[in-house]
């Protein structure tokens, strides 16, 4: 009998043991657990966290960037003879731009004088003349020179993306676009490179690629260059999100300029007409409009004609240029 009691009190030991130790063990095992999960939390949450301040770093980089540049165009919104060649691309210096400006100003007088215009009308339209058109002329040919920079810049940004995504640095990929591609990308990345080997960062050598450059499209692309300079970052995806808004940009321009050929061609019909009337009406009748160039009354209400009809124009021009 003492036996058989001995034996339930061992067994009722070893399972009070049993229930005592299993239960602590497994939740050892639990807490391991829990203390993995929560070292894998921490770690998660601090590379997160790690990942947001990068973020509004650069974040304000590129905020502060933007600020740099736009004060940088702001303040050099006024255009000198000198900066305004600069742009179109020309090689003539300013001195003799004035000097060709004096002389077709003379020529155009010496002309209306020989063609019978009153004595104190020619210098006043000579003086028109060499003032406005050859600034017409030049802001014409930078016009040019910018819509055709525009038409290659994504073909050089994507140049520059395919060359960095396949580990040239950024100095090579430029001097394959400087290389092989079309006028006047070409030769405007090649100053850049010429910046460069005189001294300058590559941050400084766009800078001047703005100065001669002053569009919105190239403005971004110093942007991504500098904010990459400055604060690194993947490039290649930076560049090559800029190439697709570049050709966002060129498709609206293009469907824009589509949209309005038919009020462009309304006003150019509209503002030649007077013209092609008084043409037409000395052809038919000479002396019809004689009046108008023989009298005095007849000049004052040309020149009130020729100011309403200027007046015309410069409305419907403003209203057939659109902002893309």
């Amino acid at each position: 009998m003492n036996l058989i009691l001995i034996v339930i009190l061992a067994m009722l030991t070893v399972g009070a043991l049993g229930f005592a130790l299993v239960p602590s063990a497994l939740g050892g095992g639990r807490a391991a657990q829990r203390r993995k999960a929560l070292q894998g939390e921490v770690r998660v949450n601090r590379l997160e966290s790690d990942a947001t301040r990068n973020r509004d770093q650069r974040r304000k980089d590129v905020q502060r960037v933007l600020k740099q540049q736009n004060d940088t165009i702001h303040t050099k919104k006024r255009l000198t003879l000198a900066k305004l060649l600069f742009q179109a691309g020309m090689t003539i210096k300013p001195a003799a731009f004035i000097r060709n400006s004096v002389i077709f100003g003379v020529g155009v007088t010496l002309a209306l004088v020989m063609m019978q215009v009153p004595v104190f009308l020619a210098p006043v339209f000579g003086v028109a003349s060499a003032y406005l058109a050859p600034r017409w002329w030049v802001g014409r040919k930078r016009k040019k020179y910018q819509s055709l920079f525009l038409d290659e810049l994504p073909n050089a940004v994507e140049a520059i993306v395919r060359g960095v995504k396949t580990g040239l640095p950024l100095n090579d990929s430029i001097r394959v676009v400087a290389r092989d591609a079309k006028e006047p990308v070409k030769s405007e990345f090649g100053r850049v490179l010429d910046q460069q080997s005189f001294g300058m960062s590559m941050t400084e050598a766009v800078g001047v690629l703005l100065d001669r450059v002053p569009l919105p499209e190239v403005n971004f692309f110093v942007v991504v260059i500098t904010v990459q300079q400055q604060a690194g970052g993947n490039l290649s995806e930076a560049l090559g999100n800029l190439a697709k808004v570049l050709r966002n940009r060129k498709k609206m321009k293009q469907k824009i300029k589509a949209m309005s050929s038919e009020a462009k061609a309304s006003a150019g019909i509209i503002g030649s007409l007077p013209f092609v009337v008084a043409i037409l009406v000395s052809i038919t009748s000479p002396t019809y409009l004689l009046p108008l160039v023989a009298s005095t009354l007849g000049h004052i209400w040309l020149g009130i004609g020729i100011i309403m009809l200027s007046m015309g124009v410069f409305v419907m021009s403003r209203m057939v240029k659109f902002e893309y």
